[in-house]
């Protein structure tokens, strides 16, 4: 597992992303407060030797702004992840899920103005996974749209024919 970047602690420490950021940093707050045991650790000596990261939680949620915080709490995550592989793969997860929170980064902005949307409009951000099935634009009552726009049904409602008439 890579280390965890201390800035991406930080910014969760400083309260980025919201709700969503501060459910990740409670939920990476019961991770480290597990307890770490001798006997938990992979290696016998492992958890004789450091911390579980408590101490560096605390002083991180206290400063989010000090990178140096931030960067002891990467550390001590990471050298407990590679002595307790129950850790590792609850880091590995809680990770994968903090991910998800951005700090903003490629802030979205929907909008649709002007003219009619005959067709799907799909508005947000970061999708995945997402199939749109169709048959091309359509105009207003099903009435196909021609590539000079919108065509407006006849009297009886069916669609004008090629020839004009």
């Amino acid at each position: 597992m890579d280390p965890i970047s201390a800035a991406a602690l930080a910014a969760l420490a400083g309260g980025v992303g919201g709700e969503a950021g501060r459910q990740a940093w409670t939920a990476l707050s019961v991770l480290v407060q597990r307890p770490f045991r001798r006997g938990e650790a992979d290696g016998e000596a492992g958890a004789l030797v450091m911390g579980s990261g408590e101490a560096e939680l605390s002083a991180l949620a206290q400063e989010p702004g000090e990178l140096e915080r931030a960067q002891r709490l990467s550390t001590v995550l990471a050298v407990r992840a590679v002595l307790n592989a129950e850790f590792r793969l609850a880091l590995e997860s809680w990770w994968e899920q903090a991910q998800l929170v951005r700090a903003g980064e490629g802030a979205v902005k929907n909008e649709v103005s002007g003219g009619r949307q005959y067709g799907p409009v799909v508005m947000g951000r970061d999708f995945s996974g997402l199939t749109i099935n169709g048959q091309g634009s359509v105009g207003p009552r099903g009435v196909a749209a021609d590539s000079h726009g919108p065509t407006e049904p006849g009297p009886d409602g069916a669609a004008p024919s090629a020839t004009g008439g």
